[in-house]
């Protein structure tokens, strides 16, 4: 499995065999040598644009930086030109990587490449990644928004402080993951599955809830607004949670208490209201919809 440490000694030999410092090589890139240091070392990866212009500077080929590649420095091919399916085309593996300010954005086939990595303050703005697959996987300070995220598979992982504004993530499944400081503003759960997961602190303005399901799932410090249909919540802890100008039909609870819900200024129509009614829901705040 390709790894950082292992690209690291690739450019390392490369640099040697051009003759060329870091210091050298950074001026080349236009960057700093700390950053070439970093890669030699293994502390981090370029993004895959810099992986062209490396691979141009250094006069090798793309595929020079693969794990199925054997290292040929005499062999000198110009590097192709970037694009979107560079990741697919080389083969590359993210998953048990240390990926640390990487940017991602706008790329596509990113899909079932992460798991089992710590993936810090990198961009995947704009990015085509469903059928995502991310297992047991730190993400701090990441931004995916506007990527398709859809028939994703969020596993075991932590995500903290990052952005999916205006993603899709329809029909994603989440399961046994905390997910806290997270902004999902604008985001699609259509047919999204919630499962024995925490979402604490997270900012869900304007998100899209239709089909979505909630199955043994602590929610805190949640704001809810907007349209449900066709929901359901089961089995799931509250705290300080608030639904606010939100209408919710045939959407279905079946908790031990309701009572922590707050609602402002809500509608629901006569299964929900039961439902809500049930479960010794604080019912203030909620107006019954008409036919």
């Amino acid at each position: 499995m390709l790894t950082s440490v292992m690209i690291g000694n690739k450019i390392l030999e490369a640099r040697k065999e051009k003759k060329l410092s870091q210091v050298q090589l950074a001026q080349l890139l236009s960057i700093s040598s700390q950053a070439v240091g970093k890669w030699e070392r293994g502390e981090s990866m370029p993004d895959i644009i810099t992986f062209n212009r490396l691979a141009e500077v250094l006069e090798v080929d793309l595929n020079y930086f693969s794990e199925s590649f054997q290292a040929d420095t005499t062999e000198k091919t110009s590097a192709e030109p970037p694009s979107e399916n560079t990741v697919k085309k080389l083969g590359w593996d993210m998953s048990s990587g240390n990926w640390v300010d990487a940017d991602f954005s706008g790329l596509n086939n990113l899909h079932e490449k992460f798991s089992s990595s710590n993936m810090q303050r990198c961009l995947f703005i704009g990015s085509e990644m469903s059928g995502l697959l991310l297992k047991n996987n730190n993400v701090n300070e990441c931004d995916f928004s506007d990527s398709d995220i859809s028939n994703s598979h969020i596993q075991g992982s932590n995500i903290v402080n990052s952005l999916f504004r205006n993603c899709s993530l329809k029909e994603a499944t989440f399961s046994s993951s905390q997910i806290k400081s997270c902004d999902f503003s604008g985001a699609d759960f259509t047919g999204a599955s919630i499962k024995s997961s925490s979402l604490l602190k997270n900012t869900m303005l304007n998100a899209v809830w239709n089909r979505t399901t909630f199955n043994t799932t602590q929610f805190a410090d949640i704001v809810f607004d907007g349209n449900f249909a066709y929901c359901s919540f089961e089995n799931c802890e509250f705290s300080r949670v608030t639904f606010q100008n939100a209408t919710l039909t045939n959407t279905f609870f079946k908790n031990k208490s309701l009572k922590r819900i707050r609602f402002i200024d809500c509608k629901a129509d006569k299964l929900t209201y039961a439902f809500l009614k049930n479960g010794k829901a604080i019912m203030t705040g909620i107006t019954l919809l008409t036919p």
